[in-house]
This record gives structure tokens, C-alpha cells and sequence, in this order.
């Protein structure tokens, strides 16, 4: 059980003592925090966005958020089941000054999140985060008085309102779609992606849809990270049905992974190149992925007289970065695209709009589009951290075991090998080290990471 506290928000496992997981006080504390930054921010009288997805525990932290917002004096827009990229662009459509979205991402059943929005709909910046970190470590809170207590507002077109501007978004090309006639099968990880994702398709021109774990109950029918070793049912329903692609998302649908007629899986690090691949034939500009992203958008990037850049790992400098260098097009290698001219997110129904409109004009099947990308390999592993070897410790070592090489300490640990890389950084989110790597064949990609976790275990 765990209690993970960061600049962007508020995770761990629900049940469980104060302070060491995320139990009813401490959610208390984390909303009353939030709040009291806004309260602080400026005069007036505030309002908050507030969204969830599908989990079993998402009820319930909704409402304790909501209520501490209410006692601090800030009127509450009232999403419910959500997404995050709705969310997001709720706070732009209402006006409002922020927006806590309710959401573990990809973590299992027991994990719920708060995760905090400023009033352009984009995570909270380091230094906002910090502040906010130390209104909840001195609860530092002055609650409203009987007169000036919030309001709720329900938001019933959310959904409607963020569908309409992926309509109105010039590359989406419905036309296109509708005339592809695209089969389509879609993993909602019993989630909020059974109601939104069938509703973007549905509104794009897809009309043959089936959905896989399409009840709302938050009991996750395999692990929710979208991989390939949890997605075989959706690889196999599309050999079965004969579908065109598969989708697949997260529970609050911001990462998106696609599935090949063939059953295979395009690769969610290809999700952002295919849809780069789209927008640099209509749109010249730089593009960004973080540090443990493929290399091949950086080669697609090349191949379009572009610039790529790569930032540290997280939304907020994927985001930075993009508005840094003006980049027309970035995201995430775990399927987070991110369309700057929609909204400063990750979005997976902007996503898959814009993917479906590639695919329907190129004339090409799935797993033809993904074969006419540069072909890169990469394994994604993780190990829990020891409590007895620092991380600073393996770094030091690996550093020393691989000083011929280019290394990179920006973010975490990178070595860049001549026709392969590792990279290693401890998660913003829960209590481990990933370790990418990426290489000409999985075979290599998985063997080195294998050689890393055991250099790093023999590390005392």
C-alpha cells in the first residue's frame, strides 16, 4: 500500500491508515489544498472542474473532493464519469479556474488519484505543485463561513462539447472515415472509455463497433496499463470479427494503443508517430516525445524537413517543451498524444480521429501503415526499488559500468548505445524504477534490459 505525493498530484491505494495511504482524510486535505491555493491566487469567488473515471473507489473520492471544495467557498462544475482530456477542456469551455481530475491512470483497481488542472486545463506547474504540497503538509486551510459556502453545478455536455471541437479540428476528415466503413473493436477496460470512445467513433462516421468490457464497474478485466501481455482478448476479437483496427485505452482514456487487422499490435509507441505522420503532411513544425520515447518519430521528423526535441518524462515537460519550441505535434511513447491547437493534453479521442483519418487516406491497412515506419523495437520493464541500495548508488554504478558511452543525467539515468538505448528513472507514481530500452529487434531490446536489472541487482 503506498501514498505518493508530487508536484502534479495526489495518488496511492484506497483503505489503509491516514498519511500512508490515500484514506477519506487525506483526500480531504489534498482537495482542501488545492483549494485553498486557488482561494489565495486572486479575489473573487472560484469555480473547479471535477471529473472521474469507472474505479470502484471513484464515487466516493468525487464526493469528498467536491464537498471540500464547497466548504472553502468555490462552486464546484460537476462532470462525473469523465476523462481526463474532457476535464481538461471543460475548465477552458467553462471558464473555470481549475479542475481536479479523479483518476489512477493505468494503475490497478485499488489506486485512485487526484490530479490538479490550472485555469487553462493543464497540470499545475513544479512550483505551483510545491505550494500546493505545503498548504496540505501544514493544512493550511480557512474554510468559508454558512454564507459563503460553493455551489454545484452539473455539466451534462461535457462530452458533447469535446467531441464537436475534434469535429470541428481541421484534419479530422469525417468524410474520409465514413467512406473507409471501418470495423472497429474497442477495449474500454470497463471504464470510462465503454461510453466516450463508442460516441467519438460513432460521430466520426464508424458505425461497426463492438466492445470489449463495456460494463462501468471499475473491475478491470485485466491489468489497465494498455500492453501487449493485457490486451489478448482484444487481438484475438479482432481476428475474429475481421475488424479493420483495435482500440485500446487507460481507464480515464488520455493513452491509446491500436490493434492491426492481423491481431497484432501496431505499438503504442507507433500511436504518436503514425498520427506526427499525419499532421507533418498537412502542418510543418517541430515535433517532441520525452526521453524514453522511440526514436523513430525523431527519424519521421527528418524525413518531413522537421526538427524533433526530446524532453524529461512527464505530461507538464512533454508540454513545456512543445510550447518552447512551437511544436505542432508531441506527446508520450505510452500512446499520449498531444494536439496543441485542441488543448495542451494528452487526448486519446482527438487520437484516434486523427489516426482513423491517416489510416482511411492512405489506402493502406493497418498493419501496412505500421510497416512503413522505421522499425524499432522496445521493451518497457520495471523492478521494485530496494530500500537498502539508493537510487543515486546504481546510478554512480551504472555510470562507471558504462563510461564510453554518451550518458544522460537530465532525467533519470540514459546511455545511448550505437544502435540501441537504455534509459532508467524512478516512477512519479508509484514505488519502482522503470527501465526502457529500445533496439533493431525485441530479442535485443529485451536482452538488454535484462543485462540492466542484472547488473543493477548484483548493486549492495
Amino acid at each position: 500500500m503506498a501514498l505518493i505525493k508530487s508536484i502534479s498530484g495526489f495518488r496511492g491505494t484506497i483503505g489503509g491508515k491516514p498519511n500512508d495511504n490515500l484514506t477519506p482524510i487525506d483526500i480531504v486535505k489534498f482537495a482542501s489544498a488545492y483549494g485553498s491555493w486557488l482561494n489565495a491566487k486572486s479575489e473573487g469567488r472560484k469555480k473547479v472542474v471535477v471529473g472521474r473515471d469507472g474505479r470502484i473507489s471513484g464515487t466516493m473520492v468525487e464526493a469528498l473532493v467536491e464537498q471540500s471544495l464547497l466548504a472553502l467557498g468555490i462552486d464546484v462544475i460537476h462532470l462525473g464519469l469523465s476523462t481526463t482530456p474532457t476535464v481538461e477542456m471543460a475548465v477552458v469551455f467553462e471558464k473555470a479556474d481549475g479542475g481536479i481530475i479523479i483518476t489512477a491512470s493505468h494503475n490497478p483497481k485499488e489506486w485512485n488519484a487526484l490530479k490538479l488542472l490550472n485555469e487553462k486545463g493543464e497540470f499545475v506547474s513544479g512550483e505551483e505543485g510545491k505550494t500546493i504540497l505545503n498548504l496540505a503538509s501544514n493544512e493550511d486551510f480557512n474554510y468559508a463561513s454558512i454564507d459563503k459556502i460553493g455551489l454545484t453545478h452539473a455539466d451534462n455536455n461535457s462530452l458533447e462539447k469535446h467531441i464537436q471541437a475534434i469535429l470541428d479540428y481541421p484534419l479530422v476528415d469525417v468524410k474520409a472515415i465514413k467512406a473507409a466503413n471501418f470495423s472497429v473493436v474497442v477495449d474500454a477496460i470497463n471504464s470510462s472509455g465503454a461510453f466516450t470512445v463508442p460516441a467519438l467513433l460513432k460521430a466520426i462516421g464508424v458505425d461497426n463497433i463492438k466492445v470489449l468490457n463495456a460494463e462501468m464497474t471499475g473491475e478491470f478485466a485485466h491489468n489497465p496499463e494498455p500492453l501487449k501481455e493485457h490486451l489478448t482478448e482484444l487481438c484475438s476479437t479482432v481476428i475474429k470479427e475481421k475488424a479493420h483496427v483495435g482500440i485500446a485505452v487507460d481507464p480515464d482514456v488520455d493513452r491509446l494503443c491500436f490493434v492491426s487487422e492481423d491481431g497484432e499490435l501496431f505499438g503504442e509507441e507507433y500511436t504518436l508517430v503514425a498520427v506526427a505522420d499525419y499532421i507533418l503532411q498537412h502542418k510543418k513544425g517541430a515535433t517532441v516525445s520525452n526521453l524514453s520515447s522511440t526514436r523513430a518519430l525523431r527519424d519521421l521528423s527528418i524525413q518531413h524537413g522537421c526538427t524533433y526535441f526530446a524532453s524529461a518524462v512527464g505530461e507538464v515537460n512533454v508540454v513545456n517543451k512543445m510550447k518552447s519550441e512551437n511544436a505542432v505535434i508531441g506527446g508520450e511513447g505510452n500512446g499520449g498524444i498531444i494536439v496543441p491547437d485542441l488543448h495542451y493534453g494528452r487526448d486519446a479521442l482527438i487520437g484516434i480521429a486523427l489516426f482513423l483519418t491517416h489510416l482511411a487516406k492512405s489506402k493502406m491497412t493497418t498493419s501496412q501503415l505500421r510497416a512503413s515506419y522505421p522499425a524499432y523495437f522496445m521493451s518497457k520493464k520495471k523492478m521494485d526499488l530496494s530500500v537498502n541500495v539508493p537510487i543515486e548508488k546504481i546510478f554512480t554504478a551504472l555510470e562507471i559500468e558504462f563510461k564510453q558511452y554518451p550518458i544522460d543525467r537530465v532525467d533519470g539515468f540514459k546511455v545511448d548505445f550505437e544502435n540501441e538505448w537504455v534509459h532508467l528513472r524512478t516512477s512519479n507514481t508509484e514505488p519502482i524504477m522503470r527501465i526502457y530500452t529500445e533496439a533493431g529487434s525485441q530479442k535485443a531490446a529485451d536482452d538488454l534490459a535484462d543485462r540492466i536489472i542484472s547488473i543493477i541487482n548484483t548493486i549492495k
